[in-house]
């Protein structure tokens, strides 16, 4: 009669643990009850009487046992293999429904768009890192504009001091994580998108999800993290789109050395000195600023996407908001960058002030 409470107790009692575990308990519960019916015991053996049962009848009870445990523990490896596999990427989208001509018009009517490049707009598949103050209006303008694929990554929550420039976010998503702040806001914009939404840091573990997407957009807000979405970025051969702000100053480059332009650190080797470069939260940042940058940010993408104009590739645009100037300056690759391996490029100097 104890040998059956006590496997009662370890079928009730270990419900939380792990399954290994609790199968654990009751093999070594079974076992016990066999040796103290064994003839290895003398017998008649007094625990082997209060246990209850006889040596043959606890071993058709465990070989009973055995199949059922095994069928359920397969049955629950196999349910989380189900769960942990992401869901096919959808196929992409060809043509576009009588809606979306109406709210893409305005992009059809441009001659360096189209709707040749509304189509590559509608196939193009873009990552954004960072749903801050940057990325808040880059990936509003991507929805907009009908990129196809958007996807965000970030680790952070909505706080109440991000309200001031994220625009992405509103007061009743504070404590929500921003990712999923920004893909509710992209949805509601553009329902005809897909969007994925990275609840996590990027680093060298995630950075397989760069072979997914076409584009990045760099948005974070230190250095670190910059050099290492550069040095992703370079590893995978895709483009980076990258924008910093401070305070009233901007600046946006298009980095891209597969293609003949600098890396990130091409232009930037070392780490400004303490103090130079503080982030918004040591410095402050003006509200629409990020909004100038990010729209920028967005207006390359476009630009990237669809071959119109000229790109940003091996120059920099650096915006003042205090004085309303901005200008364009060259920025070439880096002969011996340990990171991109470029050779300097013969760019001529594009310093240009805009009006």
């Amino acid at each position: 009669m104890i040998g059956i409470i006590g496997f009662a107790a370890l079928y009730f009692g270990a419900r939380r643990l792990p399954a290994g575990t609790a199968v654990g308990l009751a093999a070594i519960w079974w076992a016990l009850l066999a040796f103290v019916q064994s003839p290895l015991i003398v017998q008649p053996n007094p625990v082997g009487g209060l246990l209850g049962g006889n040596l043959t009848g606890w071993l058709i009870v465990g070989m009973l046992a055995v199949p059922v445990v095994g069928y359920r523990l397969g049955l629950k490896a196999l349910r989380r293999r189900v769960d942990a596999t992401p869901p096919p990427p959808a196929p992409p989208r060809t043509g576009f429904a009588a809606v979306e001509l109406e709210r893409y018009a305005r992009h059809i009517m441009l001659r360096e768009i189209g709707g040749p490049g509304q189509g590559q707009l509608q196939a193009a598949r873009v990552l954004v890192v960072g749903a801050g103050g940057l990325g808040s209006p880059a990936m509003m303008y991507l929805a907009a504009s009908g990129v196809g694929q958007i996807g965000v990554i970030d680790a952070d929550v909505v706080e109440n001091s991000n309200l001031q420039r994220q625009i992405i976010h509103t007061d009743d998503r504070i404590g929500m994580p921003k990712v999923h702040s920004a893909v509710a806001a992209m949805g509601a914009l553009n329902p005809f998108i897909t969007l994925r939404a990275y609840d996590r840091r990027l680093d060298a573990s995630t950075a397989a999800l760069l072979d997914e997407y076409d584009l990045v957009l760099d948005g974070t807000d230190n250095f670190d993290t910059r050099y290492l979405v550069n040095r992703l970025c370079v590893a995978a051969g895709k483009p980076l789109i990258a924008a910093a702000i401070t305070q009233w100053e901007g600046q946006i480059s298009l980095y891209d050395p597969a293609r003949g332009g600098p890396c990130f650190e091409c232009v930037f080797p070392t780490r400004p000195a303490d103090g130079l470069a503080p982030s918004c939260a040591e410095g402050g940042v003006a509200a629409p600023l990020p909004g100038v940058m990010g729209a920028m940010m967005a207006m390359e993408a476009v630009k990237y996407l669809t071959g119109a104009g000229q790109g940003l590739r091996g120059r920099i645009m650096l915006y003042d908001g205090l004085y309303a100037e901005a200008r364009v300056i060259a920025a070439p690759a880096r002969a011996g960058c340990p990171v991109c391996g470029a050779r300097a490029l013969d760019i001529p100097d594009a310093s240009v002030t805009l009006p």
